[in-house]
């Protein structure tokens, strides 16, 4: 009897599981394998708006022409952090992090543990290579994540027979260099003023690797002396160029698409040298082209000098694809087009096209601040430091007049609010308890605070106002900052437009799931599933 009941159960539970899925819920479909690329290649241009790809649209015939044609186009993709500056958006590439568990919350800040300004990339433990030395090294530790160049390699660590990705981040600017590859990679690289050669810092070697050396002693940077930018039909150059050698003349490169050329062609070194893209591996290169910006900088986003620079990195761009083409193979390289910010509207333009705006500079923002809490509490260095729009203040002074640092800030956030240009002012302490209202900005202003290191109090300026005294600059919650370009192309992906919301914390999840590799530790991006080509597919049937 016991054996027949036994049997009986085992039939009908053998029946239960056969049964398909009930309530209208379809069976779930096994998804197809993802094509792996051989190699990852993220493109950050440096303060590339995203409307510029769509302003020279027609005029594209090199990389962007490729990437919109070929690749999936989020047309609009953000920043999900605050301020919208360079160091934030290079560590959010490729961890998918906010500043608050990244803990890159600006270019630099007040590190108030020694009592210094510190940049993002500081590192007083190592020393730089190079002749531009301060006493401070450059390394990725102060960035508390992991990157999927750090998962990339972390993913093969158990498996002795395994080949281990190399990971490499090239800039003109050390952050841009060293953010994006993160911790575990094997080289970062960026551009010496006084001298045009590619340094690194003693955190990833000892010397310069001998094919550095060997990169360097080629001079290509002296290819450009006298070399003026030019552009056709203006009576000056956009940038002289001087024909001596020297820190004026390599400095005088990053005005110009000259310096997107060097990064380019130290990036087919560290192919070569590497074998990236050809050894069995999922190898990672992580370029930034920084001329942009600082070309940006010095002229604004409506001059004609940017469209000519624009124009120049699609062709430089393309002319890279073109040789991985024929290294590597285009079908095995997955590119990820990206900007660490915009840039807004010099006021003086804006004010001539009748709309708002205006500058703050750094005496305009906190001089009256200073003056306040000395009318109200008392002579005293009340500031330690700064940091864009965010005052840090001297707690040690606060302890010796026995006042409460949160009625201090309290005040201090009122009196910020009286200068001209201030939108909005938010304080340590209702960011620590989380009340930020639910608009986007001042969310992400909630996302970007870390405890350690951010300031006291926190500024939004009114649209179209800069932190700025004489030039260009972005930094702010506005479209014009955020929106940025997000374009891949490669094995798996869909080309087309996609018009939904996303944020560049979206694209390092998305790499993540289309690399088969645990996600950044920080990650909180959502996978951008809809461009994969199988999606197409799944949605057709």
């Amino acid at each position: 009897m016991r054996t027949l009941l036994a049997l009986f159960h085992l039939v009908a539970l053998t029946a239960m599981i056969a049964v398909p899925p009930s309530h209208g819920q379809p069976a779930a479909t096994a998804r197809p394998p993802l094509p792996k690329p051989k190699l990852v290649l993220t493109v950050m241009v440096d303060q590339l708006r995203y409307d510029y790809l769509m302003r020279w649209n027609n005029e594209y015939r090199g990389g962007f022409r490729m990437l919109l044609d070929r690749g999936a186009n989020f047309t609009d993709g953000h920043l999900g952090h605050y301020p919208s500056v360079t160091a934030i958006g290079h560590s959010a590439l490729l961890t998918g992090a906010y500043p608050v568990n990244s803990g890159i919350v600006g270019n630099d800040w007040y590190d108030r543990e020694s009592g210094k300004k510190v940049e993002s990339i500081t590192d007083f433990a190592e020393t730089n290579h190079g002749a531009e030395n301060d006493g401070a090294g450059a390394s990725p530790r102060r960035m508390r994540v992991s990157t999927i160049g750090d998962q990339l390699k972390m993913a093969v660590t158990a498996d002795p027979n395994a080949v281990s990705p190399v990971v490499i981040g090239v800039s003109l600017k050390d952050r841009g260099a060293i953010l994006p590859a993160g911790h575990m990679a094997d080289g970062a690289f960026w551009y010496d003023r006084q001298t045009g050669d590619f340094v690194s810092s003693t955190y990833y070697f000892k010397e310069l690797p001998a094919w550095v050396q060997a990169f360097n002693a080629r001079k290509l940077q002296d290819r450009y002396l006298g070399k003026n930018f030019e552009c056709e039909g203006m009576a000056e150059p956009i940038t002289k160029v001087p024909g001596t050698r020297g820190p004026m003349y390599y400095s005088s490169l990053w005005n110009t698409p000259y310096s997107n050329e060097l990064i380019v062609e130290f990036g087919k070194a560290a192919v070569e040298q590497h074998r990236m893209g050809q050894r069995g591996a999922i190898d990672l290169l992580a370029l930034s082209f920084s001329g942009n910006d600082s070309l940006g900088h010095r002229d604004g986003p409506d001059a004609r000098s940017i469209r000519e620079m624009t124009l120049a990195t699609d062709r430089i761009l393309g002319e890279f694809f073109t040789w991985l083409d024929a290294k590597v193979g285009m079908r095995n390289v997955l590119v990820v087009l990206s900007a660490d910010h915009g840039v807004g509207p010099i006021p003086e333009v804006n004010q001539e096209r009748n709309m708002p705006g205006g500058r703050l500079n750094r005496r305009s923002l906190f001089d009256p601040l200073e003056k306040a809490l000395a009318a109200r509490y008392g002579e005293g260095k009340w500031l330690v430091g700064t940091a864009g729009s965010a005052p840090y203040l001297n707690y040690t002074l606060l302890e010796e007049k026995q006042l409460n640092p949160a009625e201090v800030r309290a005040y201090a956030a009122a009196e910020l609010m009286k200068v001209e240009g201030v939108a909005r002012v938010f304080t340590r302490d209702q960011l620590l308890l989380g009340q930020a209202p639910s608009d986007e900005a001042a969310q992400r202003v909630l996302k970007s605070f870390h405890p350690k290191r951010s300031g006291d109090v926190e500024v939004l300026l009114e649209p179209y106002w800069i932190g700025d005294g004489s030039r260009a600059t972005h930094g702010t919650p506005y479209s014009y900052d955020t929106h940025i370009p997000m374009v891949f192309m490669g094995p798996g992906i869909r080309a087309g437009y996609y018009d939904a919301k996303v944020l560049m914390q979206d694209i390092a999840p998305t790499l993540a799931n289309l690399l088969e590799v645990e996600a950044p530790s920080g990650s909180e991006g959502r996978i951008l599933h809809e461009m994969y080509a199988w999606e197409a597919d799944r949605q057709h049937h």
